[in-house]
Protein backbone atom coordinates (compact mmCIF):
# COMPACT_ATOMS: atom_id res chain seq x y z
CA UNK A 1 0.00 0.00 0.00
CA UNK A 2 1.48 3.88 -1.00
CA UNK A 3 1.45 5.95 0.84
CA UNK A 4 -2.08 6.91 2.04
CA UNK A 5 -2.70 9.93 3.06
CA UNK A 6 -6.70 11.65 3.38
CA UNK A 7 -9.61 9.02 3.95
CA UNK A 8 -9.27 5.64 2.74
CA UNK A 9 -12.22 3.78 1.72
CA UNK A 10 -12.30 0.05 1.80
CA UNK A 11 -15.20 -1.49 -0.56
CA UNK A 12 -16.47 -5.71 0.76
CA UNK A 13 -17.39 -5.78 -2.47
CA UNK A 14 -19.08 -8.91 -2.68
CA UNK A 15 -21.41 -7.66 0.22
CA UNK A 16 -22.22 -4.55 -2.05
CA UNK A 17 -22.59 -6.88 -5.60
CA UNK A 18 -25.25 -8.84 -3.82
CA UNK A 19 -27.02 -6.22 -2.49
CA UNK A 20 -27.10 -4.62 -5.85
CA UNK A 21 -28.06 -7.72 -7.81
CA UNK A 22 -31.15 -7.89 -5.35
CA UNK A 23 -31.68 -4.15 -5.17
CA UNK A 24 -31.44 -3.06 -9.37
CA UNK A 25 -34.26 -5.25 -11.62
CA UNK A 26 -33.04 -8.35 -13.61
CA UNK A 27 -34.48 -6.38 -16.76
CA UNK A 28 -31.10 -3.93 -16.63
CA UNK A 29 -30.01 -5.88 -19.51
CA UNK A 30 -26.54 -6.09 -21.92
CA UNK A 31 -27.50 -5.25 -25.52
CA UNK A 32 -27.26 -9.20 -25.93
CA UNK A 33 -29.89 -9.90 -23.31
CA UNK A 34 -27.96 -10.58 -20.70
CA UNK A 35 -28.29 -9.28 -17.01
CA UNK A 36 -26.43 -6.26 -15.97
CA UNK A 37 -28.05 -5.24 -13.09
CA UNK A 38 -25.36 -6.07 -10.04
CA UNK A 39 -22.83 -4.34 -12.08
CA UNK A 40 -24.78 -0.92 -12.83
CA UNK A 41 -26.09 -1.25 -9.65
CA UNK A 42 -22.02 -1.89 -7.80
CA UNK A 43 -21.43 1.29 -10.43
CA UNK A 44 -24.48 3.42 -9.20
CA UNK A 45 -23.05 2.61 -5.75
CA UNK A 46 -19.42 3.52 -5.75
CA UNK A 47 -20.47 6.80 -7.58
CA UNK A 48 -22.76 7.93 -4.95
CA UNK A 49 -19.73 6.99 -2.20
CA UNK A 50 -17.64 8.95 -3.92
CA UNK A 51 -19.43 12.14 -4.25
CA UNK A 52 -20.77 11.99 -0.58
CA UNK A 53 -17.76 10.72 1.52
CA UNK A 54 -15.25 12.41 -1.09
CA UNK A 55 -12.73 9.34 0.12
CA UNK A 56 -8.72 10.23 -0.96
CA UNK A 57 -8.32 6.35 -1.69
CA UNK A 58 -10.61 3.53 -2.78
CA UNK A 59 -9.85 -0.26 -2.13
CA UNK A 60 -12.42 -2.54 -4.26
CA UNK A 61 -11.75 -5.97 -1.61
CA UNK A 62 -12.43 -9.29 -3.02
CA UNK A 63 -12.99 -12.77 -1.34
CA UNK A 64 -10.20 -14.40 -2.90
CA UNK A 65 -11.57 -17.10 -0.60
CA UNK A 66 -14.43 -17.07 0.79
CA UNK A 67 -14.34 -19.94 3.17
CA UNK A 68 -10.29 -20.23 4.00
CA UNK A 69 -9.21 -23.94 5.05
CA UNK A 70 -7.60 -22.31 8.04
CA UNK A 71 -10.89 -21.53 9.58
CA UNK A 72 -12.81 -24.96 8.53
CA UNK A 73 -10.28 -26.73 9.86
CA UNK A 74 -11.19 -24.63 13.44
CA UNK A 75 -14.94 -24.54 13.11
CA UNK A 76 -15.76 -27.22 10.65
CA UNK A 77 -19.25 -25.79 10.16
CA UNK A 78 -18.24 -22.37 9.43
CA UNK A 79 -20.27 -21.42 6.42
CA UNK A 80 -21.07 -24.94 5.55
CA UNK A 81 -24.36 -24.48 4.54
CA UNK A 82 -24.00 -21.83 1.65
CA UNK A 83 -21.45 -24.34 0.17
CA UNK A 84 -23.33 -24.99 -3.59
CA UNK A 85 -23.82 -29.23 -3.69
CA UNK A 86 -20.96 -30.76 -5.48
CA UNK A 87 -20.55 -33.86 -7.58
CA UNK A 88 -17.56 -35.12 -7.17
CA UNK A 89 -14.21 -33.81 -5.68
CA UNK A 90 -13.41 -29.70 -5.93
CA UNK A 91 -12.78 -26.68 -3.92
CA UNK A 92 -16.02 -25.55 -2.11
CA UNK A 93 -18.34 -22.99 -4.11
CA UNK A 94 -20.71 -20.80 -2.64
CA UNK A 95 -24.11 -20.56 -3.70
CA UNK A 96 -24.72 -17.39 -5.97
CA UNK A 97 -27.33 -16.63 -8.25
CA UNK A 98 -27.11 -18.55 -11.59
CA UNK A 99 -27.64 -14.65 -13.11
CA UNK A 100 -25.17 -13.12 -10.48
CA UNK A 101 -22.33 -15.46 -11.14
CA UNK A 102 -22.04 -14.60 -14.84
CA UNK A 103 -21.67 -10.40 -13.89
CA UNK A 104 -18.76 -11.22 -11.62
CA UNK A 105 -16.03 -10.98 -13.57
CA UNK A 106 -17.37 -8.48 -15.78
CA UNK A 107 -17.25 -6.33 -12.02
CA UNK A 108 -13.74 -6.99 -11.91
CA UNK A 109 -13.03 -5.85 -15.68
CA UNK A 110 -14.50 -2.84 -15.10
CA UNK A 111 -13.07 -1.72 -11.74
CA UNK A 112 -9.35 -2.83 -13.08
CA UNK A 113 -10.11 -0.71 -16.15
CA UNK A 114 -11.44 2.19 -14.61
CA UNK A 115 -8.54 2.09 -12.41
CA UNK A 116 -9.77 1.41 -8.83
CA UNK A 117 -7.61 -0.79 -6.81
CA UNK A 118 -8.85 -4.52 -7.02
CA UNK A 119 -7.28 -6.63 -3.98
CA UNK A 120 -7.77 -10.46 -3.02
CA UNK A 121 -5.19 -12.45 -1.34
CA UNK A 122 -5.04 -16.18 -1.85
CA UNK A 123 -6.51 -18.19 1.71
CA UNK A 124 -8.28 -15.49 2.92
CA UNK A 125 -11.44 -13.46 2.91
CA UNK A 126 -11.97 -9.96 2.09
CA UNK A 127 -13.20 -9.17 5.93
CA UNK A 128 -9.22 -10.09 6.18
CA UNK A 129 -8.19 -7.38 3.54
CA UNK A 130 -10.22 -5.07 4.79
CA UNK A 131 -8.67 -5.70 8.53
CA UNK A 132 -5.39 -5.79 7.41
CA UNK A 133 -5.81 -2.00 5.45
CA UNK A 134 -7.35 -1.05 8.29
CA UNK A 135 -4.37 -1.67 10.71
CA UNK A 136 -2.30 -0.25 8.21
CA UNK A 137 -3.89 3.05 7.64
CA UNK A 138 -2.88 6.25 8.90
CA UNK A 139 -5.66 8.23 8.48
CA UNK A 140 -9.26 7.75 8.91
CA UNK A 141 -11.29 4.77 7.02
CA UNK A 142 -14.89 3.97 6.06
CA UNK A 143 -15.69 -0.13 5.59
CA UNK A 144 -18.52 0.25 3.13
CA UNK A 145 -20.42 -3.24 3.86
CA UNK A 146 -23.33 -4.88 4.48
CA UNK A 147 -21.63 -7.85 7.15
CA UNK A 148 -22.03 -6.70 11.18
CA UNK A 149 -18.71 -8.93 11.30
CA UNK A 150 -16.80 -5.99 10.66
CA UNK A 151 -18.29 -3.67 13.23
CA UNK A 152 -14.97 -5.39 15.39
CA UNK A 153 -12.77 -2.46 13.14
CA UNK A 154 -15.03 0.13 14.83
CA UNK A 155 -12.95 3.13 16.65
CA UNK A 156 -13.06 5.97 17.41
CA UNK A 157 -9.57 6.98 18.32
CA UNK A 158 -8.30 6.07 14.89
CA UNK A 159 -11.57 7.72 12.80
CA UNK A 160 -12.41 3.55 11.71
CA UNK A 161 -16.27 3.41 10.94
CA UNK A 162 -18.43 1.40 8.86
CA UNK A 163 -20.94 2.25 6.50
CA UNK A 164 -24.04 -0.04 6.63
CA UNK A 165 -26.71 0.05 3.81
CA UNK A 166 -29.72 0.14 5.28
CA UNK A 167 -32.38 -0.30 2.31
CA UNK A 168 -31.03 -1.07 -1.03
CA UNK A 169 -27.35 0.48 -1.51
CA UNK A 170 -28.52 4.27 -0.94
CA UNK A 171 -29.29 4.75 2.82
CA UNK A 172 -26.19 3.95 4.86
CA UNK A 173 -25.93 3.84 8.87
CA UNK A 174 -22.61 5.51 9.84
CA UNK A 175 -21.15 3.31 12.12
CA UNK A 176 -19.17 4.35 15.11
CA UNK A 177 -18.82 3.74 18.63
CA UNK A 178 -21.88 5.19 19.76
CA UNK A 179 -24.35 3.54 17.25
CA UNK A 180 -22.75 0.24 18.58
CA UNK A 181 -22.93 0.85 22.33
CA UNK A 182 -26.27 1.85 21.84
CA UNK A 183 -27.63 -1.11 19.62
CA UNK A 184 -25.17 -3.81 21.16
CA UNK A 185 -23.94 -2.52 24.22
CA UNK A 186 -19.95 -2.96 23.26
CA UNK A 187 -17.48 -0.93 21.58
CA UNK A 188 -15.70 -2.08 18.68
CA UNK A 189 -13.01 -3.62 20.36
CA UNK A 190 -15.88 -5.93 22.12
CA UNK A 191 -18.17 -6.88 19.00
CA UNK A 192 -15.80 -9.82 18.06
CA UNK A 193 -16.50 -11.31 21.39
CA UNK A 194 -19.98 -10.20 21.31
CA UNK A 195 -20.28 -12.07 18.02
CA UNK A 196 -18.58 -14.95 19.23
CA UNK A 197 -20.73 -15.63 22.45
CA UNK A 198 -23.82 -15.06 20.88
CA UNK A 199 -23.11 -16.97 17.79
CA UNK A 200 -23.73 -16.72 14.48
CA UNK A 201 -26.61 -19.08 12.17
CA UNK A 202 -25.56 -17.48 8.66
CA UNK A 203 -21.72 -17.97 9.50
CA UNK A 204 -22.13 -21.58 10.70
CA UNK A 205 -20.64 -20.39 13.94
CA UNK A 206 -22.59 -22.09 17.24
CA UNK A 207 -22.24 -19.47 19.77
CA UNK A 208 -22.87 -20.60 23.36
CA UNK A 209 -26.10 -22.19 24.02
CA UNK A 210 -28.25 -20.43 26.14
CA UNK A 211 -26.04 -16.94 25.90
CA UNK A 212 -27.86 -14.87 23.04
CA UNK A 213 -26.65 -11.05 22.79
CA UNK A 214 -27.96 -9.42 25.45
CA UNK A 215 -26.50 -11.91 28.36
CA UNK A 216 -23.05 -11.66 26.48
CA UNK A 217 -23.23 -7.60 26.04
CA UNK A 218 -24.05 -8.22 29.98
CA UNK A 219 -21.03 -10.81 30.44
CA UNK A 220 -18.13 -8.77 28.78
CA UNK A 221 -19.81 -5.57 30.10
CA UNK A 222 -18.79 -6.87 33.89
CA UNK A 223 -16.00 -8.92 33.13
CA UNK A 224 -14.62 -6.91 30.28
CA UNK A 225 -13.57 -9.69 27.57
CA UNK A 226 -13.79 -13.27 26.61
CA UNK A 227 -10.72 -13.64 28.58
CA UNK A 228 -12.30 -11.86 31.74
CA UNK A 229 -14.94 -13.92 31.45
CA UNK A 230 -13.40 -17.21 31.24
CA UNK A 231 -11.38 -16.60 34.28
CA UNK A 232 -14.83 -15.78 35.76
CA UNK A 233 -15.83 -18.99 35.15
CA UNK A 234 -12.60 -20.76 36.45
CA UNK A 235 -13.53 -18.66 39.92
CA UNK A 236 -16.22 -19.98 42.05
CA UNK A 237 -16.50 -16.63 43.80
CA UNK A 238 -17.46 -15.11 40.72
CA UNK A 239 -20.61 -13.61 40.04
CA UNK A 240 -21.55 -15.96 36.60
CA UNK A 241 -24.78 -17.76 37.79
CA UNK A 242 -24.10 -21.72 38.09
CA UNK A 243 -26.26 -21.99 34.29
CA UNK A 244 -23.70 -19.80 33.09
CA UNK A 245 -21.02 -20.90 34.45
CA UNK A 246 -22.04 -24.50 33.18
CA UNK A 247 -22.85 -23.52 29.62
CA UNK A 248 -19.15 -21.77 29.34
CA UNK A 249 -17.91 -24.36 31.12
CA UNK A 250 -19.40 -26.71 28.18
CA UNK A 251 -18.29 -23.91 25.38
CA UNK A 252 -14.44 -24.56 26.08
CA UNK A 253 -13.47 -26.42 23.17
CA UNK A 254 -16.01 -24.03 21.07
CA UNK A 255 -14.16 -20.69 23.05
CA UNK A 256 -10.47 -21.94 22.33
CA UNK A 257 -10.51 -21.77 18.20
CA UNK A 258 -13.70 -19.15 17.93
CA UNK A 259 -11.47 -15.76 18.24
CA UNK A 260 -9.53 -16.64 15.47
CA UNK A 261 -12.31 -17.73 12.95
CA UNK A 262 -14.39 -14.70 14.52
CA UNK A 263 -12.15 -12.19 14.24
CA UNK A 264 -10.30 -10.56 10.93
CA UNK A 265 -6.78 -10.93 10.35
CA UNK A 266 -4.82 -7.84 9.90
CA UNK A 267 -1.31 -9.52 9.07
CA UNK A 268 -2.41 -10.50 5.36
CA UNK A 269 0.33 -10.32 2.75
CA UNK A 270 -1.16 -7.47 1.07
CA UNK A 271 0.38 -6.58 -2.63
CA UNK A 272 1.98 -3.21 -3.65
CA UNK A 273 -1.02 -1.52 -5.16
CA UNK A 274 -1.86 2.62 -6.31
CA UNK A 275 -5.10 2.94 -3.70
CA UNK A 276 -5.46 6.83 -4.79
CA UNK A 277 -8.70 7.34 -6.19
CA UNK A 278 -8.53 7.68 -10.05
CA UNK A 279 -8.82 10.81 -11.94
CA UNK A 280 -8.83 9.00 -15.52
CA UNK A 281 -9.52 5.83 -16.47
CA UNK A 282 -6.50 3.56 -16.47
CA UNK A 283 -7.17 1.85 -19.80
CA UNK A 284 -10.02 3.76 -21.95
CA UNK A 285 -9.68 1.33 -25.03
CA UNK A 286 -11.33 -1.26 -22.48
CA UNK A 287 -13.55 1.48 -20.48
CA UNK A 288 -15.38 2.35 -24.31
CA UNK A 289 -15.06 -1.47 -25.21
CA UNK A 290 -17.04 -3.15 -21.87
CA UNK A 291 -19.20 0.00 -21.79
CA UNK A 292 -20.33 -1.11 -25.25
CA UNK A 293 -20.58 -4.50 -25.19
CA UNK A 294 -22.45 -4.48 -21.53
CA UNK A 295 -24.85 -1.65 -21.94
CA UNK A 296 -23.45 0.10 -18.94
CA UNK A 297 -24.21 3.43 -20.29
CA UNK A 298 -25.17 6.15 -17.89
CA UNK A 299 -23.82 4.22 -14.68
CA UNK A 300 -20.19 3.64 -15.52
CA UNK A 301 -19.91 7.23 -17.04
CA UNK A 302 -21.43 8.49 -13.92
CA UNK A 303 -18.98 7.61 -12.15
CA UNK A 304 -16.29 8.21 -14.68
CA UNK A 305 -17.21 12.18 -14.24
CA UNK A 306 -17.35 11.77 -10.75
CA UNK A 307 -13.55 10.65 -10.59
CA UNK A 308 -12.65 12.95 -13.26
CA UNK A 309 -14.58 16.20 -11.13
CA UNK A 310 -13.00 14.51 -7.52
Amino acid sequence: MRGVTGRLMLLDTASLYFRAYFGVPESVRAPDGTPVNAVRGLLDFVDRLVKDHRPGHLVACMDADWRPAWRVELIPSYKAHRVAEEHGSGPDEEEVPDTLSPQVPVIESVLDAVGIARVGVAGYEADDVIGTFTARAEGPVDIVTGDRDLYQLVDDARGVRVLYPLKGVGTLQTTDEAVLREKYGVGGSGYADLALLRGDPSDGLPGVPGIGEKTAARLLAEFGDLAGIMAAADDPGSKLTPSQRKRLDEARPYLAVAPKVVRVAADVPLPDVDTSLPRTPRDPAAVRELASRWGLGGSLQRLLDTLGAS
